[in-house]
């Protein structure tokens, strides 16, 4: 054997036998000793007591997963037994975390790389108690500080695979969320399949994505508050988050009460380690949506009583912000039905609220709450704070317009049938709301009443305080037939409404907005019926009194009915209101107060031919709004030489109404010549 040869051999059989001195050292070694040190290194850089108080070893033990060469390589295992971490100085318990053991394993060709790769973590009876001030600090946040502040960083990196845990506890107390939750985590003692919680129809789903679900092995529990609000729960999870595959996504049920909303929800999380993505089935019902506020931070309006039941799909790291997608739900507001799509973007300067939304059969009484409209009762059971004011109509609970400006909208809503009673035939709604950095939208605001249509448009202001508000709205070819269907003598009816409404406001109520509006109220009616029935059905009870003072018991046919008001300040002043009969003209002429709810009208009839009125005197109706009050004024009526003077007064507004005068049902409108007459100063008799 040659020098070189021998000395190749030499230097093998010492390398061999340092290995295997290396191997035996490692194997034997009490790792014990180095426990005070490893405590020692790790409260340092925690700047938090950290102590490993039970037993430390390693064990080695080939990966026969790994498979090829690689399962012969001797893997270490890790074993720490009894460790808790303590929390920082201003915290008022002395411990935040302990574990009864954790156990790893090692990739030691990963080191190579400069990679500490762990492919799982085993926690065993891990317990957490977590704490953030109000000021912002919490004891889940550590500081590291280099010794060496322009020191390059560390080139060595971490890679955790998955984590697996058994029973547990968990509390929280968060002063900025107002949160105290307490978490238990029990093993269900026989693991539950992902299929039998969320159904064979859904669990094919995720398996045709690709992925495989763990079964649910864990129940959990938990109770508190949350934002302020009492919270209950309980639910099943899986024992092992995969932080790095997402084929093995981490299964998640529960059912969770939250002051008046109830959450129940089953499917899974990927990418639990970053909360990568969501795919629930998500079940939500309470007393209304608006309760969602404070959960959830998304705007919503007041309603009824809800429930809805979709798929809920979260991206939560979308370039342009966390994305949540409610899709194919449906669901009942009150009485009506829901159905659509909604998707949630966290964007910036603001996150948005985008979808489509379609009622089949929608209730106009579950809208009331939109504006404050149903009853104290009904404002109570949803957990409203404004109740309306005894003799008080208009409603008066205020816009949550704080609320306005920390999101945006751009969302649909069809209404395709509404059901409602005779007295207000509205058939169909369709509106597109848009909430645009607290101005608020509905362009249009759109109903389908009596074989017309009523057009709006609606701007409101919550940028500002006070709201200001504006509104425009349009009626045209309301079907009076179809407006009083249990009314005999309209059935025959050709007769049509048709109006123009504009008005602005300020105020952070409907009554508020009233109260202090400007605008303007036209409106037309011809070829109608008028009598003591027709007030009734339309539950008018003043009105039955001035028409039974007029004309009695009889059924008398509208030649025309025309209207202009002005409304300043809350103050709506007649310009025009006429109705022209078979048998008289009638003036109305007065103010309604939308400030107070009050109102001052004079009625004044004057016959037509030689037909004698036994009521020699003008009729009032004055009152509130809740309470009007009908009777005979004790003067005579007015000179029919006064008629003469008032229609100078009113030649301008009949004008401006001719604008509104269109053919109904192939038949001649009767407005047209009575408001030219009355433009041109002329006392209109008869109509023909």
């Amino acid at each position: 054997m040659t020098r070189t040869r021998k000395t190749l051999a030499w230097t093998g059989s010492v390398f061999v036998l340092l290995v295997a001195v290396l191997v035996v050292v490692l194997a034997t070694f009490d790792w014990n000793r180095i426990k005070p040190t490893i405590n020692t290194k790790v409260s340092e850089v925690l700047h938090r007591p950290f102590a490993i108080n039970g037993d430390l070893a390693v064990r080695w033990q080939r990966e026969e997963d790994e498979g090829g060469w690689r399962a012969w390589v001797p893997w270490p295992h890790v074993i720490a037994q009894d460790l808790t971490l303590g929390n920082p100085e201003w915290a008022k318990t002395p411990q935040m975390a302990s574990l009864k053991k954790v156990e790893l394993r090692l990739s030691p060709l990963a080191l190579l790389t400069q990679t500490v790769d762990i492919p799982r973590i085993n926690l065993t009876e891990p317990s957490a108690s977590l704490e953030r001030l109000a000021d912002g600090r919490a004891n889940w946040t550590f500081t590291f500080d280099p010794k060496d502040p322009n020191a390059e960083p560390s080139s060595w990196t971490l890679d955790i695979g998955a984590i697996g845990f058994d029973k547990g506890h968990v509390t929280l107390n968060d002063q900025i969320l107002k949160t105290q939750l307490d978490v238990l985590i029990d093993p269900l003692g026989k693991p539950i399949p992902f299929s039998e919680i969320v159904g064979e129809t859904d669990a094919k789903k995720v398996i045709e994505k690709g992925a495989k679900p763990q079964d649910y092995v864990f129940a959990l529990k938990v109770k508190g508050q949350y934002h302020g609000q009492k919270l209950s729960g309980a639910g099943k999870i899986g024992g092992l988050l995969a932080l790095q595959d997402a084929n093995q996504p981490f299964p998640l049920q529960a059912q969770v009460s939250i002051a008046d909303t109830q959450v129940a929800l089953a499917g899974t999380l990927t990418d639990p380690l970053n909360l990568g993505a969501l795919d629930l089935r998500l079940k939500l019902s309470g007393t209304s949506l608006a309760n969602l506020y404070p959960l959830t931070g998304v705007t919503l309006p007041d309603s009824p009583a809800y429930s809805t039941d979709g798929h809920l799909i979260a991206k939560l790291h979308e370039p342009g912000g966390a994305t949540f997608t409610y899709e194919n739900f449906n669901g009942k507001i009150g009485s009506s039905d829901i159905h659509g799509d909604l998707q949630y973007l966290a964007s910036q300067p603001r996150p948005k609220l985008s979808g489509k939304l379609v009622s089949n059969q929608l209730l106009l009484a579950d809208l009331a709450p939109l504006i404050g409209a149903d009853s104290n009762t009904k404002q109570k059971a949803r957990g409203g704070e404004s109740k309306q004011p005894a003799g008080k109509v208009l409603p008066v609970e205020e816009f949550r317009t704080e609320r306005w400006r920390d999101m945006d909208a751009d969302v649909e809503l069809t209404g395709k049938r509404i059901v409602q009673s005779a007295e207000l035939p509205f058939t169909d709604l369709y509106t597109h709301l848009v909430l645009n950095d607290g101005e608020l939208s509905l362009e249009p605001l759109r109903f389908g009443v009596a074989g017309g249509k009523l057009d709006a448009q609606i701007r409101l202001n919550g940028r500002v305080t006070p709201l200001t508000g504006s509104a425009k709205l349009t009626a045209r070819n309301f079907k009076l037939k179809q407006l009083f269907p249990t009314f005999e003598p309209m059935k025959t009816s050709f007769g049509e409404l048709n109006g123009d409404a504009t008005i602005a406001g300020t105020g952070n109520s409907v009554a508020k907005l009233l109260g202090t509006a400007n605008g303007d109220l036209k409106m037309i009616i011809n070829d109608g019926a008028i009598s003591r029935s027709l007030m009734e059905i339309a539950g008018l009870n003043v009105g039955n009194y001035v028409v039974g003072k007029i004309f009695g018991d009889e059924d008398v046919k509208i030649n025309c009915a025309a209207a202009d008001l002005g409304i300043k300040s809350g103050l709506a002043s007649t310009r025009l209101f006429v109705f022209d009969t078979e048998n008289a003209i009638i003036y109305i002429d007065g103010t309604i107060n939308l400030a107070t709810e009050q109102l001052d009208l004079k009625i004044t009839p004057e016959s037509k031919g030689l037909r004698l009125f036994s009521l020699r005197s003008p009729l009032y109706v004055r009152g509130t709004f809740a309470n009007p009050s009908a009777g005979v004024q004790a003067v005579p009526l007015l000179l029919r030489g006064a008629g003469m003077v008032a229609l100078g007064v009113i030649a301008g507004p009949a004008a401006g109404l001719l604008a509104l005068v269109a053919p109904s049902g192939g038949e001649p409108n009767q407005c047209a010549p009575l408001l030219q007459q009355m433009q041109q100063g002329k006392v209109p008799k008869t109509v023909k």
